[in-house]
């Protein structure tokens, strides 16, 4: 199954992400994105897209231009994730055939992403906006959007995003941080999905 679940790899290097990536795909995470902040970010989703790209999403973090959006393209993702709501990176995602996930923090925000042609809307950071924050949101956005709470979120909190009617997440350092080993995000994983497919899985 696939699970709205996005693992996000800030700071994982290219000599380790296959492995880190295994250990995630195998707990029953199919999304991971590479911040472009990390250490050779384009290479890690090179050797991700190379060996992942069949059975899963791959792609990038903290996208801010179009330039970034071409390069992930080149490096095989084909998933753009931004802090922010960038129309010009949302049309590039676009034209390009991958999936946009823009950063929103506010209605204003939210609609502009969802017409100028995101996919999903990425709550950032949640932890601010809280799900009372975005239960007054939703009340505005069109039927069918698709959304991910990301910042703060972890599977103590699940249950009250799903609450709400928060689709997804993005878990960062809940899930790894580096020097973790791929058993240390194996049980983080792990950890995750099982609050997920509780929340979630009917």
């Amino acid at each position: 199954m696939t699970r709205n679940i996005i693992a996000i790899l800030r700071g994982v290097e290219p000599h380790q992400v296959c492995d880190i990536a295994q250990a995630i795909f195998d707990a029953g995470i199919t999304r991971i994105e590479v911040p472009l902040n990390s250490p050779q970010p384009l290479k890690s989703i090179e050797h991700l897209a190379r060996d992942f790209g069949a059975i899963a999403q791959i792609g990038a973090g903290t996208v801010l231009t179009p330039a970034d959006v071409a390069d992930v393209a080149q490096a095989g993702g084909t998933m753009i994730v931004s802090p922010d709501c960038n129309p010009d990176v949302i049309a590039a995602t676009k034209a390009a055939h991958m999936a946009s996930y823009p950063g929103v923090a506010t209605p204003t925000e939210a609609l502009c992403a969802l017409r100028h042609g995101a996919d999903r809307i990425k709550l950032f950071p949640a932890f601010l906006m809280g799900p009372k924050g975005y239960h007054a949101m939703s009340a505005i956005l069109p039927a069918g959007t698709v959304s991910y709470a990301v910042g703060g979120v972890g599977p103590d909190n699940f249950a009250d995003w799903a609450a709400v009617g928060v689709d997804g997440f993005g878990i960062g350092t809940g899930l790894y941080q580096p020097g973790f080993s791929p058993g240390q995000v194996a049980q983080r994983a792990q950890a995750i999905v099982e609050a997920y497919d509780k929340v979630y899985v009917k």
